[in-house]
Order: C-alpha cells, then sequence, then structure tokens
C-alpha cells in the first residue's frame, strides 16, 4: 500500500522535512495470548500493527482497516489503551515524521495471518515469550496491554 496518496501530494511540496501525522498502533491478541507481528517491508524489523490515518478517518475503524489492510486479519477493538507522541521517525527513503499515536488492544475474530498488502515482508503470531527483537516504542505498548487495567495511559 505505501504511503496514502495526501502524503505523496504532500511529499511533491515539502520534500523530507518533518510532517506531523495521525496515526494507529495494535496490540492484537489471539485467543491463546499471541501477538500479531509484521515484518515491515522498509526496514526488515517486526512491528506491532500501525498505520496512518486518512483525512477525516476515525481512529478505531482506522486500526481495524490497517490490520485487515496488512494482515488479512479481522478483529475488534477492546479497549483504547492510550495515546502518544512518536518521533522523529526517520524513514530509509529520508523522510521524516512524528506521529501522534492512538493505540488500542484488539482481539482476532477471523481470517487466517498472512502478508496483504506490499507493507510486509512477513506476518506472524507470536508466543509474549518468543518476540522477535522488536523497537522499545513497541515493547513498552505491548506491556502495557499485557498490564492494562482501564487507565489510559498518556504523558503527565
Amino acid at each position: 500500500m505505501g504511503s496514502p496518496e495526501f502524503i505523496v501530494n504532500l511529499r511533491k511540496k515539502i520534500g523530507h522535512d518533518p510532517l506531523w501525522l495521525p496515526g494507529v498502533r495494535g496490540v492484537v491478541f489471539d485467543d491463546v495470548g499471541r501477538v500479531l507481528l509484521g515484518q515491515r517491508s522498509d526496514t526488515g524489523g517486526w512491528a506491532l500493527i500501525t498505520g496512518i490515518l486518512d483525512p477525516g478517518e476515525e481512529p478505531g475503524p482506522g486500526m481495524l482497516r490497517e490490520i485487515f489492510e496488512e494482515t488479512a486479519v479481522v478483529a475488534r477493538i477492546e479497549h483504547l489503551m492510550g495515546v502518544a507522541a512518536v518521533g522523529p521517525v526517520t524513514f530509509p527513503n529520508g523522510d521524516v515524521c512524528d506521529f501522534l499515536n492512538v493505540e488500542f488492544i484488539c482481539r482476532y475474530v477471523s481470517g487466517t495471518a498472512r502478508v496483504n498488502d506490499d507493507e510486509s515482508l512477513a506476518v506472524a503470531w507470536f508466543a509474549i515469550e518468543d518476540l522477535p527483537p522488536l523497537r522499545p516504542g513497541h515493547i513498552g505498548c505491548i506491556e502495557r496491554a499485557l498490564a492494562y487495567d482501564g487507565e489510559p495511559h498518556f504523558q503527565r
């Protein structure tokens, strides 16, 4: 899928300069407690399912759209876990972004996890004790999901 068209158009005007973008990040659990991860095609690293919201898109439906687009998994949102500023992130092509991420705990509903677009090299379920190397922010998000007590997480 790559960058949304509105970002491609913005990049034509501003080049690689920093962008502030609305994003979503989900910790998707299956019925045995495994976490759904994707191996990113841009960096090769494993990551939670994330995405950029389209202009005017609500975060919850946007999260579910991203999960399905990237993994072919249908999920439901269990909890709005928190909000976090992430970045700056410099992508391999030189683009710089900061994200306001809305973080969700999601539950598997149906589908077979697989690569469903060009954003991932692989998609898989991982037991918590067998997670591949992840960026610290993604590990922290999983830890918050595992310990979630109903209190929203945000910088105070």
